[in-house]
């Protein structure tokens, strides 16, 4: 996410803190908090899916989600 929308929407928190925010800028608000939480989801499962667990052996693995464990 770019730098000036995450600068926004702290712009928007101090105001909506100080001195409320119009209807346009709640929605403004909730669109940019929408996508950030997006971006830090992929970026998350993206680090979690280059994660290898290494044994003692020195063999390396990946680590399975855990909806992908048939039990």
């Amino acid at each position: 996410m770019e730098q000036s929308k995450i600068d926004r929407i702290n712009e928007l928190a101090r105001k909506q803190k100080s001195e409320g925010l119009t209807e346009a800028e709640k929605a403004e608000q909730l669109k940019l908090r929408r996508e950030y939480i997006e971006a830090y989801k992929k970026s998350l499962i993206a680090q979690l899916e280059n994660i290898r667990i290494v044994e003692p052996d020195g063999t390396k693995h990946k680590i399975t989600p855990k909806n992908n464990i048939k039990q």
